[in-house]
């Protein structure tokens, strides 16, 4: 059984936290991720309809990253974690 909502979080250059509701498959109802890093960076916005999904929205400020997606691709965890091995 899957489940409902899925904890994720990675730290590479500050600390990511990754929430996903409603998985089917490939496609994720709606994805949450916050990061907050050691590098600070211009204030931007970005919204995006399609591309990747229904819906994405990125919004980042100083050290602090938001980026909120409706229905669209899940985040591959299993490459992140094979990409993160290869780098130790």
């Amino acid at each position: 059984m899957k489940k409902l909502i899925r904890f994720n979080s990675r730290k590479d250059y500050g600390t990511d936290f990754y929430i996903q509701f409603l998985n089917l498959k490939k496609w994720s109802l709606f994805q949450i991720s916050l990061s907050w890093n050691d590098y600070p960076s211009s204030p931007y916005f970005q919204f995006t309809l399609g591309s990747n999904g229904l819906l994405t929205t990125l919004f980042w400020v100083y050290k602090f990253g938001l980026d909120i997606d409706f229905v669209s691709r899940t985040w591959n965890w299993d490459y992140i974690r094979d990409y993160d091995a290869q780098q130790k």
